[in-house]
């Protein structure tokens, strides 16, 4: 393939989810790796349900993932307008191609006689197919009256590029409605001529559409287009893999998920993964990667399960890349808006301290708000938490104060307060008391952070201080 023509036809209706994404970053893929072209069009049509503000979501998600596009809103292009309310000459110039060639018509018969056919089909268990019912001298067309394609039934045969060979018979080819009552497209019209006008190589949809092919190569065959490159994208399932993946299941908009931390570049990084592979049991991919190796016969031909601990294991795995590969101030530069509120009163430099030795621990962005936050502010001291800890319970509220009256008199003696002088501080101590590691370095971590759990001590207290450390074994001591 060489300059591959894609494009990305998302529908303002509401929040970008996991399965509109992945939609995106395919053709984004194969677009970049053939040296072509992604077009995105946005496929208004349906004003029902238009939401507003929908459009500025999409671009702005494509823009945080990386997946610039080369023609469509906001830059324009040769192929424009991009957006399909704006296209209703195109459409219309287009259908009247067909019914010059008596390929459609304009059908007046009400909904209500419609509604009658289909009832009566289901009475007599048959098929429900309007080509049955077509209007034998159908009116010249006036506007408010839909226009149908004129089916020519026969079997048809094409190849996907990810199910393969396929065929289809007559019985699932109808008289599809090509323009609405209101004047606008339906998909099943308005993406074949603008994928025609657009010059579009490749249309990569959801493995839903594979139904409609059959009808959408009749199309093709009436108006004279070659057919593109036709890929079907398996569903992405429920985590049960019962189902396709749908709001219900706990799937968050993409928007949700990067306000909650998650990386763009772990997002890509899983939505690519997910139905793809190269073979190879590599798992962690930039977007360079993903350009170089993507190819569509690698894309499973059934649908794959969504799982979002996945993604937040892939997402911790990213932060840690990122702060390995391009330093703490590279992470740091993506956690605004992140941090406990009490952290806006410290400067940079301590809150790029206190990431440098949680970063291995975070599996989002927005773990910093729980898990840094005694680095900014004294916990609240309760002693229960102490009494009752798995390594301390045994011993006694006289054992517990004089082992931190030992530690802070130990701490105390440090000169040069750094991690190398407090771990062999913290080493001396435990040769003294005679307490296990668990016992002694539970008891401080506990005393200086009432957290779940923290990074290496000497890590923690060399960040916290002298001042702050010492403070706080004091006052967890007076507690006791």
């Amino acid at each position: 393939m060489k300059n591959a023509i894609t494009r990305f036809a998302p529908s303002p209706t509401g929040y970008i989810h996991i399965g509109n994404v992945r939609s995106a970053i395919y053709p984004y893929l194969i677009a970049r790796q053939t040296g072509g072209k992604m077009i995105l069009r946005i496929e208004d049509t349906d004003r029902e349900r238009y939401v507003e503000g929908a459009t500025e979501l999409i671009e702005d998600t494509l823009k945080w993932l990386g997946l610039e596009w080369d023609e469509g809103p906001i830059i324009g292009g040769p192929n424009g307008p991009y957006f399909q309310s704006e296209r209703l000459d195109i459409y219309h110039a287009w259908v009247k191609k067909l019914l010059d060639s008596g390929r459609a018509y304009a059908d007046p018969t009400p909904a209500e006689k419609i509604d009658e056919y289909r009832r009566e089909c289901s009475e007599k268990k048959i098929p429900f197919l309007y080509r049955n019912y077509r209007p034998e001298n159908p009116p010249e067309w006036e506007p408010g009256m839909p226009i149908r394609f004129k089916a020519d039934p026969k079997e048809r045969e094409w190849v996907d590029a990810v199910m393969g060979e396929m065929k289809a018979g007559p019985e699932v080819q109808d008289d599809i409605i090509l323009i609405k009552k209101d004047g606008y497209p339906t998909y099943n019209f308005a993406h074949i001529v603008d994928d025609a006008e657009m010059g579009v190589t490749h249309v990569m949809r959801g493995v839903e559409y594979l139904s409609s092919t059959p009808n959408y190569l009749a199309i093709y065959e009436a108006l004279g287009l070659e057919r593109p490159v036709l890929v079907s994208l398996p569903h992405i399932l429920a985590p049960q893999g019962n189902k396709k993946l749908g709001k219900r299941d706990g799937a968050k908009s993409v928007t949700e998920y990067r306000d909650d931390g998650v990386l763009a570049e772990a997002m890509l990084n899983y939505l690519a993964c997910l139905g793809w592979n190269d073979g190879t049991e590599q798992e962690m991919y930039t977007k360079q990667e993903l350009i170089e190796r993507f190819s569509l016969d690698r894309i499973q031909t059934s649908g794959a399960r969504y799982d979002e601990t996945k993604l937040l294991w892939m997402n911790g795995q990213w932060i840690r890349r990122i702060f390995d590969e391009q330093g703490a101030h590279a992470l740091y530069d993506r956690t605004a808006g992140f941090w406990p509120e009490e952290a806006e009163t410290y400067p940079e430099e301590y809150r790029i301290k206190v990431l440098s030795i949680i970063y291995d621990r975070l599996k989002t962005l927005s773990d910093l708000r729980e898990m840094t936050r005694y680095f900014f502010v004294d916990p609240e001291i309760n002693t229960d938490t102490i009494k009752t800890n798995k390594f301390l319970k045994k011993l006694s509220e006289a054992e517990l104060e004089d082992l931190l009256k030992k530690s802070i008199s130990k701490l105390s003696a440090i000169e040069d307060w750094n991690e190398d002088n407090l771990q062999n501080a913290l080493n001396e101590l435990l040769a003294e008391s005679g307490k296990k590691p668990a016992e002694l370095f539970s008891l401080i971590r506990i005393a200086v952070s009432f957290a779940p759990f923290s990074p290496a001590l000497n890590l923690t207290l060399n960040v916290l201080g002298r001042e702050t450390s010492l403070a706080r074994l004091n006052a967890v001591a007076a507690a006791i």
